[in-house]
């Protein structure tokens, strides 16, 4: 399977990632000098969103569906001047997925899935990290994020991926649920 891409999406996943490292970065700040911050936002954070992203769009393409990450630009606008107000409220864009209506409940939920799958596997491997001592500052930042934004993602509603996964598979959506609020006591 070949993985398609464009310059568009590219230049669209390179802004989001940008947009949200500083925005986090600024949050962050306030315990780190800048620099440091915007660096492991960029790692904690920005990989855990590309990552994601790269999730939803790896399983479309999978199932030969046209699927491009594409920003939304005023919501970076917005997470970068809500982090001056000390939170980040981010929604970077999302994977476009050309023909979701020739999926059946199955696929759509996997496609779903994959996004948060990626930030609960990543938050494991900060986890594992923790426990070896190994870039305490990032791996916990990493940890924290990656669990939250795998939680968060599982909300049930509207475009979120949760709904979806909850209309494919019971089962599945509440065991993650339960492994992703496990997590969050583990630190």
């Amino acid at each position: 399977m070949r993985i398609s891409t464009s310059k568009t999406e590219i230049k669209d996943l390179l802004k989001a990632w940008l947009a949200i490292s500083i925005a986090f970065g600024i949050i962050l700040s306030s315990t780190e000098g800048y620099l440091s911050a915007f660096i492991i936002s960029a790692i904690a954070v920005g990989f855990g969103f590309l990552l994601h992203e790269l999730g939803h769009k790896i399983v479309a393409q999978h199932y030969h569906l046209f699927a491009e990450f594409r920003s939304f630009d005023q919501m970076l606008i917005l997470a970068i001047l809500m982090s001056f107000l000390g939170f980040v409220f981010a929604a970077p864009g999302a994977v476009m997925i050309h023909g979701t209506h020739l999926l059946d409940k199955r696929k759509n939920g996997k496609i779903s899935l994959a996004g948060p799958l990626v930030n609960l596997i990543l938050a494991i491997i900060f986890l594992i990290l923790i426990s070896l001592n190994i870039f305490s500052l990032l791996s916990s930042y990493g940890f924290m994020i990656n669990t939250w934004i795998a939680l968060f993602n599982m909300i049930p509603i509207g475009n979120f991926d949760g709904k979806k996964i909850l209309t494919w598979n019971k089962f599945i959506y509440f065991t993650f649920v339960i492994i992703c609020i496990a997590l969050m006591f583990l630190k």
